[in-house]
């Protein structure tokens, strides 16, 4: 049997005054003029959306949910130009202590899913400077927390850039400029629009990279082929990492607007996934990436709770009967 476990992203609709993503643009950075005020300003931030994600890790803990992504959004403007030698991991280093600390205690598996401007197969140098940049600072925020960074980070292969398969290349190729230390961090995602399980395969199985699947991002993207056919090589990516197959799951809002996220999980769509897979692995995460955040994790528990075929293990993690 597979054991299922299911956790969600970010924020909580739960826990009230919570947000892990409060933020500051550099333009009110700048309306500051007292510079060292401003930068402490923001430090502030920093240790409230980390204090914050604690607060959400705590009542994460006490619902059995030990999945969870992380904002990537803790410490505002960290990557920006204009504060090149700032500092910023000091100013919270206990703080992310803490943080790490309860994770660990707890057996967590904390990661992040940088945002859309991480993209490793621009053609432009300077984007793809940015991008490693990027991903350098969640890997200062993991180590400030005192955790192993392989595999903490998915991003998406990026851009087509009006030639997809020669960008598919660019990304193996811009691959080898990766610090190695950034490498070890990244797990790639089947997107909704541009490359689909096949591509990801490509590029993880030529790179030795694990690949998250999308269920929906699939299913969204038509022209690919089906996905169970493609299953066990998912699997194979994972071989090597030091935690179990990660996937996603979510649901499409509406017929007209399929690509986007629906508020909660459509059950028999994710039945349909746990039984097609059940026994192919040891355990599957499922990050959940629905608008209602945690209410989603736990309706889809009270719809799963009611299957004669599910044996549920504690608040957020369950197994498939054997028949």
């Amino acid at each position: 049997m597979t054991l299922f476990r299911l956790g969600y992203v970010a924020m909580s609709v739960h826990v009230k005054n919570a947000s892990p993503s409060q933020t500051m643009t550099y333009n009110q950075f700048e309306k500051i003029r007292d510079r060292e005020a401003a930068v402490r300003k923001l430090e502030l931030i920093a240790k409230t959306n980390i204090n914050n994600c604690l607060r959400l890790l705590k009542h994460n803990a006490a619902h059995d949910i030990r999945f969870f992504r992380l904002s990537s959004k803790l410490v505002p403007l960290a990557t920006h130009d204009e504060l090149r030698g700032w500092n910023f991991i000091r100013p919270i280093k206990e703080d992310l202590k803490e943080l790490g600390k309860f994770a660990t205690e707890k057996q967590m598996r904390i990661d992040f899913h940088p945002d859309h401007f991480v993209v490793l197969n621009s053609p432009t140098e300077h984007n793809l400077k940015s991008s490693i940049i990027l991903l350098k600072y969640h890997r200062l925020l993991l180590k400030g927390m005192g955790l192993d960074s392989t595999h903490r980070c998915v991003i998406h292969l990026g851009g087509a850039y009006k030639d997809k398969e020669e960008s598919l290349e660019r990304f193996v190729s811009n691959w080898g400029t990766v610090p190695r230390t950034i490498q070890n961090m990244v797990m790639l995602e089947n997107d909704d629009k541009t490359y689909n399980i096949q591509d990801v395969l490509y590029v993880c199985e030529k790179l030795n990279i694990p690949m998250v699947f999308d269920l929906h991002h699939h299913l969204a993207n038509h022209l690919q082929t089906d996905w169970q056919a493609e299953w066990e090589r998912i699997l194979t990516t994972w071989e090597h990492s030091p935690y179990p197959i990660k996937m996603h799951i979510s649901s499409p809002k509406s017929s007209e607007q399929f690509r986007h996220h629906a508020n909660y999980i459509d059950p028999k769509m994710f039945l349909q996934f746990v039984h097609d897979v059940n026994g192919s692995v040891d355990q599957i995460d499922c990050m959940i990436e629905a608008k209602m955040k945690d209410h989603a994790l736990f309706k889809l528990m009270e719809a799963l709770k009611k299957e004669p075929s599910i044996e549920v293990v504690d608040g957020a993690s369950f197994y498939v009967k054997e028949k």
